[in-house]
């Protein structure tokens, strides 16, 4: 009889440790997808290429691709690649190829590892927040942005704000669609070290 009750206790045990790691896990997931700005859970979000996004239609309702070969030389860390308009905010900027910060006392910078702009993929720019993305916070869903560069113009939509911690890499993953992502720090206010970042999200509707 002790062996059974020993052997009962043992199961016991086992099965409660798995049920706490389980609930562990999951409370580390949510926390997760709060940080990154969602306050739903992780089964009502919809995964574009790696990416969240809280409506499905944002990228749906987009078809445009390019269809030819936009830069046949890679730039130059430090050269002048373009402009970027944001024109809610009736504000234009450099686009600097680097992100060091000698290349963002210049202008806004280009992640040299992201697609270059118009191409199909993430094109990454980040900005300081007292000057090339100064007023970012107040660009909405729907708001365009034009960036001109040699390869022409592309005009981007707007689809998503988020905030997210600073090391958090899902900003600069790659993309299947032509995608724009701008990043400064945050809070906007807050001068010295910056815990978090502010994204936002575009989607390359039309090119000239």
């Amino acid at each position: 009889m002790m062996f059974w009750f020993l052997i009962t206790l043992g199961i016991t045990g086992v099965l409660s440790s798995m049920t706490s790691l389980w609930l562990q896990t999951k409370s580390s997931e949510s926390m997760k997808y709060e940080v990154a700005g969602f306050s739903a859970s992780k089964d009502k979000l919809f995964d574009f290429s790696g990416r969240q996004y809280s409506q499905k239609s944002d990228l749906e309702k987009f078809n445009w691709k390019p269809t030819k070969v936009l830069y046949t030389v890679f730039p130059k860390e430090g050269d002048v690649i373009g402009t970027l308009e944001m024109v809610a905010l009736n504000k234009t900027v450099r686009i600097i190829q680097g992100t060091s910060r000698t290349q963002l006392k210049k202008g806004a910078g280009h992640y040299i590892n992201s697609a270059l702009p118009g191409e199909i993929d993430n094109c990454v720019i980040s900005g300081h927040r007292e000057t090339a993305f100064l007023g970012i916070g107040k660009l909405v869903i729907g708001d365009r942005l034009v960036v001109t560069t040699s390869a022409g113009t592309f005009v981007y939509e707007v689809v998503e704000t988020r905030i997210v911690a600073e090391d958090d890499t899902t900003v600069i993953v790659p993309s299947d669609d032509a995608m724009l992502t701008l990043t400064t720090c945050y809070p906007f206010n807050t001068p010295g070290y910056s815990p978090e970042r502010y994204i936002v999200s575009a989607i390359l509707i039309e090119s000239d």
